[in-house]
């Protein structure tokens, strides 16, 4: 649950203008909700993206995020700096300008988060105790088990196109995991950028760790989270849960076609 900027205890805003050189600006970030503080906080030397949290897990998934951002090359924000202080964590990252991604068929993007999720698959998880495949995602299938570091998150919101490239944020649920989950897990979001459920298939297949994995296991991922999804939306009236129930779904009637 996201806190008002004034929730901060004046002890932990004053050590964050000092290392702002003052803070001219507070600019609440429009989505996600694990950091209790997720802001664009303006000061006389610039931006800087400032995620902040004093409860157990949203420490936790901030500390995750900060190893993270720390392990993988370019594509993470750079850690700025960070503190503990009057209970609340606190980490400082750069400020990435630009917009999110078209993923829709036949988009340049794509070519992007491809080479971007190339050069993800092979990246080792950190060593270190993370999110497993049951924790982060209430399912545990033995395939899904691995060593490979998984964003776990690839939603387009969560992708930003800058002047450089495309670069990735919100490392805060990294779960190590095989490297094939992160693709099942984007699948839905392609469906929702307008691939038909084919489509997306076809566009995930060009990764060996897609073509890799036994198609029932694949039916097996599909269905269990459509199921969850679809239990998540009618317990909750958030569009974005409402949408990914949906995707889900589709893609989990797909793969259930004889």
């Amino acid at each position: 649950m996201r806190s008002e900027w004034s929730a901060l205890p004046k002890g932990v805003r004053t050590e964050i203008a000092e290392r702002v050189g003052g803070v001219v600006a507070v600019n609440p970030a429009p989505t996600g909700n694990h950091a209790e503080i997720a802001s664009t906080v303006v000061g006389s030397s610039g931006k800087v993206f400032v995620k902040a949290a004093s409860n157990g897990l949203g420490v936790q998934t901030l500390r995750y995020e900060l190893v993270a951002t720390r392990a993988v090359n370019w594509f993470p924000p750079a850690v700025l700096w960070h503190f503990e202080c009057n209970g609340w964590f606190v980490v400082g990252v750069e400020h990435l300008d630009g917009p999110h991604p078209d993923l829709a068929p036949g988009s340049p993007d794509l070519d992007l988060l491809q080479a971007a999720l190339k050069a993800l698959q092979d990246t080792p998880a950190p060593t270190g105790t993370w999110f497993t495949p049951a924790g982060r995602l209430g399912l545990a299938l033995p395939e899904m088990e691995g060593g490979a570091l998984v964003h776990s998150d690839m939603n387009p919101t969560n992708l930003i196109l800058t002047s450089g490239g495309l670069r990735i944020v919100d490392w805060a649920w990294m779960t190590k995991a095989a490297a094939w989950v992160e693709l099942a897990l984007l699948a839905p979001w392609l469906i929702g950028s307008g691939h038909s459920p084919a489509q997306a298939e076809e566009w995930l297949g060009q990764f060996p760790a897609w073509s890799s994995v036994r198609s029932m296991v694949l039916d097996s991922f599909a269905a269990v989270n459509a199921a969850k999804w679809k239990a998540k939306a009618e317990q909750n009236n958030d569009g974005w849960i409402h949408d990914l129930a949906a995707w889900m779904g589709q893609w989990a009637d797909h793969r259930s076609r004889p």
